[in-house]
């Protein structure tokens, strides 16, 4: 009987992984990488995450044509917008989403470190990591690979997103990596997709209605976020994932 891999042996394995399906589909359509992963690449071990944000439609139409059953992992962190959560039970009616899954923080560790709900107000990192980083870290470990819907347009931090990245021993994908705003306002209209009402208002990157604002004329698309401050990611999508899971 084979080894069981170890703990590196299997982030070696999804970083190879990575750059080879890179290299052998990273350019197709979105459409086709989906259909790839979720019929091929990784039948029966693929999830996707979805904020029901700014753009989330255009991934979550494309999944649904595949497969309106796939698992989509939705983190409710106690923060969102009124008018995200209403949006989010509507989609995933319009696109017929059958496996809408919600995840959420850990109610001893709110209780421990969060108890008045104003964390945010004195560490946004240790609120990202109670209410995001950890619930999504359990969120996605059943699971060998998900998709997102990062793109490249949206901050100078996502410049350089491929479609396929290694996390930990897991593989997080990103279709949309190399689609435009234009892309995605056409697709959106296309296909009469439904947008969360708060993209009127300016808000084109959305998440935890303490930390996020309209994006000023000339700002990439996540300036809103944490804005005033250093902070240009959560945590979910970077590296260490899989390390904040609770023992």
């Amino acid at each position: 009987m084979a080894a069981k891999p170890r703990p590196l042996d299997a982030e070696a394995d999804a970083l190879a992984r990575a750059e080879a399906l890179n290299a052998a589909c990273g350019e197709l359509h979105p459409r086709e990488i989906i259909e790839r992963a979720v019929t091929r690449q990784f039948a029966g071990e693929i999830a996707a995450v979805s904020s029901f944000g700014a753009d989330s439609a255009v991934l979550l139409h494309m999944i649904a044509q595949v497969d309106h059953a796939l698992p989509v992992i939705f983190l409710d962190t106690g923060k969102h917008f009124g008018e995200t959560l209403e949006y989010r039970d509507a989609l995933a009616s319009d696109l017929g989403l059958s496996n809408l899954r919600i995840v959420t923080p850990e109610e001893a560790a709110l209780k421990r470190d969060d108890p008045d709900g104003k964390l945010h107000l004195s560490n946004t990192d240790a609120c990202c990591a109670i209410r995001k980083v950890e619930p999504m870290a359990r969120g996605v470990e059943p699971f060998s690979a998900w998709f997102t819907g990062r793109k490249r347009f949206q901050a100078a931090t996502r410049a350089a997103l491929p479609a396929f990245e290694a996390v930990g021993p897991r593989i997080r994908i990103n279709p949309l990596a190399r689609w435009s705003a234009g892309d995605l306002a056409d697709y959106m209209r296309d296909h009469g997709l439904r947008e969360n009402p708060l993209v009127a208002y300016g808000y084109l990157s959305i998440g935890c209605f303490p930390c996020t604002q309209p994006v000023k004329p000339g700002e990439d698309a996540r300036s809103g976020r944490w804005a005033g401050q250093a902070k240009t990611e959560c945590g979910i999508h970077l590296a260490g994932l899989d390390r904040a899971l609770s023992n």
